[in-house]
């Protein structure tokens, strides 16, 4: 498949030429034994909720009032009680208000009009007070907001369809021969409505074998949304519908799941589960013991997690986005690159689409070292940042100036960009490969308009200042045996080149990189990956997918570039999620400023204090009240009690105390630097959101084990 191209229009229709290849089953549920449960699972409650909360089946946390305390059955009791007991005294002091009325300021004679008057004004009044008084001890309000609100009745709703459609399935597993019912919830109304009701025969066939995945379901209403904006795409998708029932518009791999899961997710918000907030007081109210999720609209804004290895980055963070990311790929919403070792536990190399391994040689595909960029000059500044070491930055900008003088002209002349050996030859000085690329402009009439290039570059080397040959030393380590073909853009021997501009589709691309064989490529090959990242996500024409890029450890891959690129990720529909060691593997200059060009930041256990220091002070402070207790010597009283106080002292040995209490409010961290690097539990991490909206979530204890 062309990597570096256009793969066809992202709706594609046409049938597959097999008829049923997209057709296979999905993972057997727990819940019923029969297949997905796609009708229940619809109809699960997903209220909205704060950033962060795990939507499914969430229940909103209680309220912080005394009523809270109460539970439900005496609760509803106590209010039916006073219900009754307020219908009584209306009934009885209505009458004994209109008598005592009737005997104080009534007139002699009253007109119809005063008698009405003042029977709705005496009747009103008493339902005032009787409302108030036994609304209060029946605590009416507490009631309306557990039970009766518009979200609690349809939260209730959905529990009672939800229930009912599981039992239903259960029924139906028992018995030999199920009778036919109506479902109680139609998961495909949508496009029954809009007329494409004998079209999804073959889809409700599926429904009810349990052969339609939540992947299935997303995909295919993603679709369904694309279609509705160019009505003549509709026949075709209703004949797709009608041959391959849940396997219509399959990803272009015509996978429609992964081969393995590792974490909860609920693909119809785009959500994956990562564990459970703690019930502790430094946690929100509104987040204790709710499910902890991650979604887009968090990612967006980007995540740093920090902790040593052996804390669980990679498997409870890392792989778990990663996972969730693949999965919103096959349902054709989001794109995702994968960068980290390639040790690194991040999910099969099945569950990709393009997998990359310089090193191994049965890696399929390689990597354009330059993303396929239109802009040389562009390529070539990244390529020159990606080459350079952190403690070369000070010359970024003559080798970048040196890269550009070099491919500018060879793309001119050849229509194409140098390999990794042509580009080494051409900045060490190689007079025959010069010689040769003079020819190529000279007869694509270029030579006049790249001839100051070329000549500036020819006579800087061999000095002790030229940059090129720096370049063509840090090429060397790309230019090895062992990962010959990788970044060659074409010949013998190459492999299909992945670029980055292909982001505009739902891929999901893993790198892996030679971290143990050859670490200094890696460092290079995985600052190239995240830049390129950067730059096509942002230069995308079509942003409707999610462009997600995770990167198992991010020390090597992160200068200043980087950072600022990350800034623009939220307006580009794009996010990132970064994963170091320690904040000590960064440039100390590149620290304050990656903080700041994430929204969303995460500690885990056995950070060191100067990490934490940095996390503490992003943080902030907090209000919270202080109760100080003071001890003092008891003086008061007469002689009598202090004769007794003296006694007391001669045969207990203790002094009588008086205990005076003050309390206030004073500002404390959020969390110290001291609790994130010794305090927290292992498996535990404190994490604080931010959306692309702005809405924040101040920093909350997970546990990322349940």
């Amino acid at each position: 498949m062309g990597l570096d191209g256009a793969q066809g229009r992202r709706v594609d229709l046409m049938p597959d030429p097999s008829g049923s290849a997209g057709r296979m089953p999905t993972q057997a549920s727990s819940e019923t034994g029969v297949g997905f449960p796609l009708a229940s699972w619809v109809a699960e409650s997903r209220p909205v909720a704060e950033a962060g909360v795990y939507r499914k089946g969430y229940r909103s946390a209680p309220s912080t009032s005394e009523d809270a305390a109460v539970a439900p059955w005496p609760l509803l009791i106590r209010a039916v009680l006073n219900l009754l007991a307020a219908g009584l005294t209306y009934k009885y002091g209505s009458l004994l208000a209109l008598y005592a009325v009737k005997l104080t300021i009534w007139p002699p004679h009253p007109t119809d009009a005063q008698i009405v008057f003042g029977d709705y004004l005496t009747r009103g009044v008493v339902a005032v007070l009787v409302i108030s008084l036994f609304g209060r001890m029946g605590r009416w309000l507490e009631v309306y907001r557990r039970y009766l609100t518009p979200s609690a009745l349809r939260e209730m709703g959905a529990v009672l369809r939800a229930r009912a459609i599981t039992v239903e399935q259960e029924t139906q597993s028992t018995v030999a021969t199920p009778v036919e019912r109506a479902p109680a919830l139609d998961p495909w109304a949508q496009l029954r409505q809009a007329g494409l009701g004998e079209a999804l025969a073959v889809v409700e066939e599926d429904t009810r074998a349990g052969r339609v995945s939540d992947v299935d379901y997303v995909r295919i209403h993603r679709v369904w949304r694309e279609v509705l904006a160019e009505p003549g795409l509709v026949g075709a998708f209703g004949e797709q519908v009608a041959v391959r029932g849940a396997g219509a518009c399959a990803h272009p791999s015509e996978a429609r799941d992964l081969p393995v899961r590792v974490a909860e997710h609920d693909l119809l918000v785009g959500q994956v589960r990562l564990g459970v907030t703690q019930e502790v007081p430094k946690n929100p109210a509104t987040h204790r013991g709710s499910g902890f999720a991650l979604d887009r609209e968090v990612l967006a804004t980007s995540l740093l997690a920090v902790g040593p290895a052996g804390t669980g980055k990679t498997s409870r963070l890392a792989r778990p986005v990663a996972e969730a990311l693949c999965l919103q790929a096959l349902a054709r919403t989001a794109c995702v690159v994968v960068v980290g070792a390639a040790e690194a536990e991040l999910g099969p190399d099945a569950g990709y689409d393009v997998v990359i391994a310089p090193g191994d040689p049965g890696s399929a595909y390689g990597l354009d070292l330059y993303g396929a960029s239109r802009d040389t000059d562009a390529a070539a500044a990244r390529l020159a940042d990606a080459l350079l070491p952190d403690e070369l930055s000070a010359r970024a900008q003559s080798a970048r100036m040196a890269l550009q003088q070099v491919i500018g002209p060879f793309h001119a002349g050849y229509g194409r960009y140098p390999g990794v050996r042509e580009l080494r030859a051409l900045l060490g000085g190689d007079e025959e490969s010069w010689a040769r690329l003079v020819e190529e402009l000279r007869a694509k009439e270029q030579l006049a308009l790249h001839e100051p290039d070329v000549q500036h570059r020819r006579s800087r080397h061999g000095k002790v200042d030229d940059p090129g040959a720096l370049l063509a030393d840090r090429l060397a380590l790309l230019d090895r045996p062992a990962l010959a073909g990788c970044f060659e853009s074409g010949g013998a021997g190459a492999k299909p080149a992945f670029a980055m501009r292909a982001l505009e589709h739902p891929l999901r691309v893993r790198v892996k990189l030679p971290e143990r064989g050859h670490p200094e490529a890696a460092r290079i090959l995985s600052r190239l990956v995240v830049g390129q990242f950067l730059q096509a996500a942002v230069a995308r024409e079509d942003r409707s997918l999610f462009a997600g890029l995770v990167v198992d450890d991010a020390s090597s891959a992160l200068d200043a570039g980087a950072v600022q690129g990350l800034r623009r990720l939220p307006g580009a529909n794009a996010g990132a999620v970064l994963l170091l060691r320690s904040l000590v593997d960064l440039p100390e200059a590149l620290r304050v400023p990656l903080f700041g060009a994430v929204g969303c930041r995460m500690a885990f256990p056995g950070i060191a204090p100067w990490d934490g220091k940095l996390f503490s002070e992003a943080w902030g402070t907090v209000l919270v009240r202080e109760r100080a207790v003071t001890l003092a010597p008891d003086t008061s009283g007469g002689m009598l009690r202090k004769a007794g106080r003296l006694a007391r002292k001669a045969l207990s040995g203790t002094t009588a105390q008086t205990e005076s209490v003050t309390t206030r409010e004073v500002e404390r961290e959020r969390w110290s630097p001291s609790d994130l690097a010794h305090a927290l539990p292992t498996g535990h991490a404190v994490v604080s959101l931010t959306t692309v909206g702005g809405e924040q979530v101040p920093p909350l204890l997970v546990d990322l084990r349940a």
